[in-house]
């Protein structure tokens, strides 16, 4: 294998993980990241480990991690990326078909920054990734690269191949016409506080015709807030409400940005359609998906989680439940995305 990638439950023993990688891909290029649910060959999962593997024949790839992401340094992290392009490049010259996939601590609070360096320097090659997971517990995550499992890190891993392939982001919700504007907020600890001048969370209550008590993970789910940027919607999904009443996002929110509350289209039926869309003008041989927690605790609050896991299953999507996704340049929400791989020529 040119590359073997792993979606490991929170509930395993990660020294026992890392110890069966060593003794069953020893001298394999393994990297990987804990999950908050794994997608496998019947769907969903949870307390398991998802594995794809990448032919040498058809594939070359290279990684490099990025620790001490509390302390983040872009100019290194240029010069990695950089390196890696030219790694690949040279290794396979006769192939053209790239992607690079992000893997990251989902804790750490400096996806933006990363995923913004990472594709500046990346050129045409189209990035994807996902955060990584614990569960519902949001204690700990790792990303595991080097045969162990690392903290405030993340993983670029950029991958060649003679197959052709299609990144991709889906997502199923409309903009309605309620807006509100970000008054007060702490970007950088992706705080909100005040929403049109009133305390966040009771704003965003009344907005969505509910009381603050009633918020929950599942709520939010249901009841999502949009931006416009580049000409497209993008999820800005609420983790929690703070026992003093601020809201905390899983992206960051600056002061002045207008949120559209989104309402959801038919989360199966939509995902079946942008799927079988991936299939023309011929079905892929694989799907890598980097699908947000969010969407699978909606599917679980309207009872579509069976079809939407055959759905999945269906298509052949492998991957994991995230803690937020990436897009080129963007961190998203709400989000599924991914890589498409089909035959070689």
């Amino acid at each position: 294998m040119a590359l073997v990638l792993l979606f490991v439950s929170p509930k395993y023993d990660r020294d026992a993980v890392a110890a069966a990688v060593a003794r069953l891909f020893d001298g394999e290029h393994v990297v990987g990241c804990t999950t908050a649910g794994e997608i496998c060959a019947h769907g969903y999962g949870e307390g398991g480990i998802t594995a794809a593997g990448f032919a040498a024949r058809d594939f070359t790839a290279a990684t490099r991690l990025i620790p001490d992401l509390s302390a983040f340094d872009a100019r290194e992290t240029t010069m990695g990326v950089l390196d890696l392009r030219a790694r690949v490049a040279s290794e396979r010259p006769d192939w053209h078909s790239e992607f690079a996939m992000f893997l990251g601590d989902g804790l750490s609070r400096k996806e933006d920054q990363v995923v913004a360096t990472l594709s500046r320097n990346l050129g045409p090659t189209p990035l994807f990734g996902g955060s990584a997971g614990d569960g519902m517990d949001f204690r700990r995550t790792f990303v595991f690269e080097g045969g162990r499992f690392h903290t405030d890190a993340a993983l670029i891993t950029l991958v060649r191949t003679r197959c052709g392939i299609r990144v991709f982001r889906f997502d199923h919700f409309t903009p309605t016409d309620a807006q509100m504007v970000v008054t007060e907020a702490l970007p950088g600890e992706r705080l909100v506080r005040e929403i049109n001048a009133e305390p966040a969370a009771d704003e965003y209550a009344r907005m969505i015709g509910l009381e603050a008590s009633q918020l929950s993970p599942r709520v939010f789910a249901a009841h999502p807030v949009v931006i416009r940027h580049g000409g497209s919607h993008h999820v800005r999904a609420i983790q929690k409400v703070e026992p003093n009443g601020d809201l905390r996002f899983y992206s960051p929110v600056d002061e002045g940005l207008v949120l559209t509350v989104a309402e959801a289209r038919d989360m199966a039926a939509h995902l079946d359609q942008a799927l079988s869309g991936l299939a023309a003008p011929e079905p892929p041989l694989a799907i890598i998906g980097c699908d947000c927690i969010l969407r699978r605790l909606e599917a679980e609050e309207t009872q579509a989680v069976g079809e939407v896991s055959r759905i999945l299953a269906r298509h052949g999507v492998v991957g994991f439940n995230t803690y937020g996704e990436q897009f080129d340049m963007l961190h998203v929400n709400q989000t599924l995305t991914g890589v498409a791989i089909y035959p070689a020529e």
